[in-house]
């Protein structure tokens, strides 16, 4: 589908993407005659979904003026390579600190998927023939090549009469909020926000305000546990290693792999767990640390603790050495990505010890929909990998205290210090069951005029008192 040209001048927000789902970040603004992404995401989950991935992208890259990004997960960052490859050749703004991971995110993206695509040919157990990667590790250092830092909090001539600033928005190193503004008003975009006591990283910025607000719900119809997530970790470990078992932790190598190191660092300084050994299993983790080290305004931790955090682990490089942890036959714990499994060298180790009911399968955050971890969450006592069945007798755990998103009530709190309401407010990047609860709470307790845009659904804001209305 393409969508259609702004015949009015106003602006418009065309929802590309994460509507109906937490995947797919994309947000076309029109405005002043020109278009801006925010966001460039990958679908992750349901099949359907995935194959959006593969579909051509709704309006032409070679059209696109510029894009920001919130930060650099994959689900927010992950089809900038095959934007670019397709013709985009604009900049790509965001944070210093989403550069930096971008950095690290991307070309690992693109090597994980030619990987994947040799193994399957190897195997043939792909329906396509030959399999083929979305992109190429070289398409994603490309991508990398348009990227262009910006400070917080400073205002930026995006495009003639388009002025855009970032503000910390907690969640991982570089994480933003993005408020555009141009003549029609202002648009802030959330991102994801981070909590406000997160072990590790600041808290996201409050106090902001806009005129049309698009905001994240991935936990809109839940609450954390309350939980020591220190503890519920120490707990795990122990019980596996007791039983002679491996913890198997499926993880994002940016953001989720550092909080548990540091916890890992911290259990194991004070002797709340064995001295077994600890394995991550993701190269770029360690250029990831380092980051944080750069970075240091943006979390919590001391010079001290995030060396801690750097040197609990043994970090796995080479596939051979990644092959090789699947012989272990004694207690340890396997940090690899992906985090909601679909894909990645963790696939490997749920083959080798998901069928061992000694092992643990144990998950950080929140699990998409269609994915592995959802399944596996979910109680699923059989998993399809690699085009093979693999069954499930390992222990299967979900943490969620672990969880990098704020949930529904410190979502509420965030936008409670809004400095004035927003004419309108667009609730996206949730499953439809947490986007309306989300939207049902904030009419009840705001009085805001709250909407679930739908994919593709494009919206024209009428700079004026009354709000905005749906295109035609």
């Amino acid at each position: 589908m393409t969508l259609g040209r702004d015949e009015s001048g106003r602006t418009r927000i065309s929802f590309l993407g994460a509507s109906g789902t937490v995947t797919g970040s994309r947000y076309l603004v029109e405005a002043g005659g020109h278009k801006i992404l925010v966001d460039c995401g990958l679908f992750q989950g349901y099949k359907p979904l995935r194959l959006r991935n593969w579909a051509p992208f709704p309006v032409s890259p070679s059209g696109i003026d510029a894009v920001v990004l919130t930060h650099a997960h994959l689900d927010h960052s992950g089809y900038l390579p095959a934007l670019v490859r397709d013709g985009f050749r604009g900049p790509v703004f965001c944070s210093e600190g989403t550069r930096e991971l971008a950095e690290i995110l991307l070309p690992d993206s693109g090597r994980l998927q030619e990987e994947e695509a040799q193994y399957a040919n190897r195997k043939r157990f792909s329906k396509h023939h030959p399999a083929l990667p979305l992109y190429s590790e070289d398409d994603a250092k490309n991508a990398l090549k348009r990227f262009r830092a910006i400070e917080f909090g400073k205002s930026f001539d995006l495009a003639p009469g388009v002025q855009v600033q970032l503000y910390p928005a907690g969640h991982m190193v570089g994480a933003s909020c993005i408020r555009l503004s141009c003549k029609d008003g202002t648009v802030l975009f959330s991102g994801d926000i981070g909590r406000p006591n997160d072990a590790i990283l600041s808290a996201p910025t409050t106090g902001l305000e806009a005129d049309y607000l698009v905001v994240e719900s991935t936990y809109g119809d839940r609450v954390h546990s309350s939980e020591d997530a220190e503890a519920a970790l120490a707990e795990v470990i122990n019980r596996t290693a007791a039983r002679g078992g491996i913890v198997v932790v499926p993880s994002f190598a940016v953001g989720r792999a550092q909080a548990l190191m540091y916890f890992m660092w911290r259990l194991k300084s004070s002797g709340r767990i064995p001295d077994l050994p600890v394995f991550l299993n993701s190269p770029m983790a360690t250029d990831a640390t380092a980051v944080y080290h750069r970075h240091r305004a943006e979390h919590r931790l001391s010079p001290e603790q995030c060396k801690g955090m750097c040197t609990v682990a043994k970090i796995v490089r080479s596939v051979e050495e990644s092959r090789a942890l699947n012989r272990i036959r004694h207690p340890a714990v396997i940090i690899s990505a992906s985090g909601m499994a679909t894909g990645g060298r963790v696939l490997h180790h749920l083959k080798a010890f998901a069928p061992d009911p000694k092992n643990t399968i144990l998950f950080a955050g929140y699990q998409a929909g269609g994915t592995r971890g959802a399944r596996l969450v979910a109680g699923e006592r059989e998993i399809r990998i690699h085009g093979e069945d693999v069954r499930v007798r390992a222990e299967v755990l979900n943490i969620d205290s672990l969880s990098a998103h704020a949930d529904a009530g410190e979502i509420i709190s965030w936008l409670r210090t809004f400095g004035r309401p927003p004419r309108r407010t667009f609730v996206t990047h949730g499953e439809p069951t947490a986007s309306d609860a989300l939207r049902r709470r904030i009419e009840r307790e705001f009085g805001w005029e709250a909407d679930i845009p739908e994919h593709l659904q494009c919206v024209e804001l009428d700079g004026g008192e009354t709000g905005a209305k749906d295109a035609t």
